[in-house]
């Protein structure tokens, strides 16, 4: 017979009492299992092997399961920072459970939470009710591009998302670079703006955006930018740019995130100068 450590890994690192039981063990068998610290008892009937991600044990002792957010950055996907807690979806009328250093943000969606984690598709259908649109599509499309989305699933959630929304999934693309792409081309889209994405310019290289034919426009990651080597390739890259006519705007993470009203109008008067320049 396995061990109570090795039934609980192979049930996903956590397990009801009530399905241990089922499977042989008896109460005082966990209890023991649990005094010489192999199996962990997160609450009351839910036990947990020691290696358990820490988000989904907050969660379980919150008293309910990891969604929204937290779940999408468990598993890699970009999500727009929230200077907030844990999400758990809660069940139906059960109030929190009271643990250590709670700041943990409590979900009341539709249906049953499962037992640690929600799906990718349903953190998302999440991430949308509670973070909005740009939050959504930006997440979507990196989980699509980490092959973390299936056609099927895909599906899914377009039907499961409200009519008014189910364009941000037409419009959606699997090969976005970045969150900060991600997030200028739905905005571009919404101002009506035209673009070609992930233009590759000969003496230059591939530059994330063209618009109106002339107006390179770069998202810098911070990750992606922040030496001095890659800061001295950029300008080496906007001057041969430059000299085969084009303007580039390069902006960072915190003005895209941040301070969209300053870059926006940037943009639109960059567009007014090349459209008087012809």
């Amino acid at each position: 017979m396995l061990s109570a450590n090795d039934t609980i890994t192979r049930l996903g690192g956590i397990a009801r009492g009530s399905t241990l039981q089922h499977l042989g063990f008896t109460r005082q068998a966990l209890a023991v299992e649990t005094r010489r610290g192999t199996i962990q008892r997160i609450r009351n009937g839910v036990f947990a092997t020691t290696t358990l991600n820490d988000d989904v044990r907050t969660a379980i002792e919150h008293g309910g399961a990891l969604t929204c957010a937290s779940v999408l950055r468990v598993r890699g996907v970009w999500v727009l920072p929230r200077p907030d807690g844990l999400h758990v979806w809660m069940p139906s009328k059960r109030h929190p459970l009271s643990h250590p250093s709670c700041t943990c943000v409590s979900h009341y969606f539709r249906g049953s939470p499962p037992l640690g984690s929600a799906s990718i598709e349903t953190a998302l259908l999440h991430l949308r009710r509670c973070a909005g649109d740009e939050a959504f599509f930006a997440a979507y499309e990196s989980a699509w591009r980490q092959r973390l989305l299936s056609r099927a699933a895909r599906a899914r959630l377009r039907s499961a998302l409200p009519g008014t929304a189910r364009w941000l999934v037409d419009i959606a693309r699997a090969d976005a670079d970045s969150g900060l792409e991600s997030l200028l081309r739905l905005r571009f889209h919404l101002l009506g703006i035209r673009f070609d994405c992930q233009v590759t310019l000969d003496g230059v290289g591939r530059v994330d955006f063209v618009v109106a034919g002339r107006l390179i426009i770069e998202a810098d990651g911070d990750e992606n930018h922040g030496s001095s080597t890659k800061r001295h390739r950029d300008r080496v890259r906007d001057a041969a740019a430059s000299d085969l006519g084009y303007e580039t705007l390069r902006f960072d993470y915190a003005q895209i995130v941040h301070d969209w009203p300053t870059v926006q109008a940037a943009i639109l008067a960059a567009l007014r100068r090349l459209r008087m320049m012809r």
